[in-house]
Order: C-alpha cells, then structure tokens, then sequence
C-alpha cells in the first residue's frame, strides 16, 4: 500500500515543513488541490481559505523532497488550455527529477465558474474536453509535434520542449466517480482516484456522501476495470486510489463507536456505515490498520490519499501507528 496526502490551507513555509516531514515519515506522495474557492458539504465555503497557484504549490513541494511523488488531487481541466497544462507539468517532471504525479479532472465546482464568468458546460461536454485534452497533453509529452483536430481543441504543428523526464510520460491519474469519468479514466489514467459523485451536481451533495457506501466504491472498480477490457486495456493495472477526507485516531474500540455515531449524521448513514466510508478512517491505530487491510483486500485499493485539511499531528500518527501495521 501507498500512502499520501493532499495538503490544503497552507503558507508556504508551512506547506513546506509538511511536505518534508511526511517524507520522512514514509509518505510516498504528496499532492495539492486546484481551487480558487474550497466548497465542503453542500456549499459550504470558508472565504478566506487560502488558495495558492497549484504550479507553484507544487514547484515548492518539489524543491522540499528528494524522493515523494508530488503532484495534482486534481487540476481542473476547464482552466488552463491543454498546451499550458502539458507545459506547466512537464516544467514540474524536469523540476522534481521525474517524481510528477499528474492529476487531472473534468472540474466540478460550479461556484468557481459562476463568479468569475468562465465557461461552465453541462458534464457531459467538460468530459468530451477531458478526453480530448488527455490526448493531446500526452502527444505533446511524446511527439515530436502534434496536430490535432477535435471538437474543442485544434493544433497545428504543435512542438513542446523540453519533454517530460518520465518517459513515455508522467503517471496520469484521473480524479472522479460517475460512469463518464470512469470510462474517460479507463481510456487513459495510470491511477484512478474515485470519490462521492460532484461532477452532474456542481456541488457535494449530502445524499451522493451517503450513496458512496462500500459496495458503491467496489462497483465504480469493476466498471473502471470492465471499461478498460472493452478498449483492450488490462483494467488490474489501472490502480485504484481513495482519498480520505475524515481521519479520527481514538483509544479504545468504545470511543470509535461513539465517534462513528457522532459523524454518521454527516454522512447521512449507520454508525457501521460511517466506519466503512470510502470518505472516512475512524478507529484506534489497530482498527485503522485493519480497515486499509480491508480496503486493499475488497477494493483493490493500491494507495490511500489524507486530505480533508488533515493536521501534522495526525499525519505523524498515522505514520508512526497505523502504516506499518497494514
């Protein structure tokens, strides 16, 4: 098992001190996410949320490691032009000596375009965009030029250099949960990040939190992989990645009951169903270890991401507690 973070609401300095000490302490990647605005449940927003420029944030965590992957959790396609978005990545592959992770996704956050004006089309178009956006990213990381005609995206000629240092090309994984972004994903990611369903709604709905249960997360994986096997990819090499975005260490077996009871509203769902979240860690460092077991085991899941603001102490713990112990 792999395991990471996504590291948000940071300075600099501190976003810094983060990153070098999850290296340390085994963490093996290290992502940030790409928002002007943070939305939690239900559109709730902190305004003063810091919201950095996600090249830069991860040019900083690239010059903090010598040996993590850093990365996206994920970038929105929507905002860049696919050259810039090649650019920008390559620029990072060669910056960190070939450790780029690049995250990528169809962007979901519909308070992000209505209050700056950008184009914000129906899912089923922000999906077309990301596939051919792939395709052409890709082809600018291998081809000597590339001229594409699609129906979003036009090149002629196109040359980018320098090329990436990971060749053929940096990992792609791709961040979503619905059928489309999943058959997009089986098409092209290395990594598959799979969480509760944004992209339709433009929001994170409380009822698509509790329709993200443990069967839900299993059923995304066999339609990833099954999507895969009908393009003539081998689906059991996409991994699978879950990003976990509640982590509560407790102390005994009582206090993870009372926990998962207090945080199962949040959900929308059972005490038992809390403790199985795809979105949720709860337990005591023990409980933990064999739940990530579980989730190895029943999803297939390769690499599990923290986010969700996680704080230093916890992440000190997991390392210390919980990892070693899968």
């Amino acid at each position: 098992m792999e395991y990471g973070l996504q590291l948000s609401n940071l300075d600099f300095s501190e976003l810094r001190d983060r990153a070098q000490a999850a290296e340390s302490q085994g963490y093996s990647v290290i992502t940030v996410p790409d928002h002007i605005v943070a939305e939690g449940i239900e559109k709730s927003f902190d305004p003063r949320h810091l919201s950095y420029d996600p090249m830069i944030m991860v040019a900083v965590l690239a010059e903090a490691t010598k040996k993590a992957q850093v990365g996206h959790l994920v970038l929105c396609n929507l905002f860049r032009h696919p050259v810039i978005t090649a650019q920008s990545l390559a620029s990072l592959d060669r910056l960190s000596g070939g450790r780029l992770v690049a995250g990528l996704g169809s962007g979901w956050t519909e308070r992000e375009f209505r209050m700056t004006g950008l184009p914000y089309p129906d899912i089923a178009t922000r999906l077309r965009m990301l596939d051919e956006a792939l395709t052409c990213i890709r082809s600018l990381w291998t081809q000597e030029e590339t001229t594409f005609t699609g129906e979003f995206y036009r090149f002629e000629g196109c040359i980018l250099w320098p090329k990436p240092v990971q060749q053929p090309a940096p990992p792609i994984l791709l961040g979503g949960s619905g059928k489309g972004l999943l058959r997009v994903a089986a098409k092209h990611a290395d990594v598959v990040n799979i969480i509760a369903d944004t992209g339709k709604p433009g929001y994170i709905k409380l009822e698509n939190v509790a329709r993200f249960t443990d069967d839900a997360f299993r059923s995304k994986v066999r339609f990833l992989r099954d999507e895969a096997a009908r393009l003539g990819r081998d689906g059991g090499k996409i991994r699978i990645s879950n990003v976990v975005f509640s982590t509560v260490l407790t102390d005994s077996p009582a206090a993870t009951r009372a926990t998962a009871e207090g945080m199962a509203p949040m959900f929308n769902t059972t005490p038992e169903g809390a403790l199985r979240s795809p979105m949720a860690l709860i337990g005591t460092p023990e409980e933990c270890a064999g739940e990530l077991r579980r989730r190895a085991r029943d999803w297939g899941v390769t690499q599990v991401l923290f986010g969700g603001g996680i704080d230093a102490r916890t992440q000190q713990r997991l390392a210390e507690e919980v990892f070693a112990h899968v």
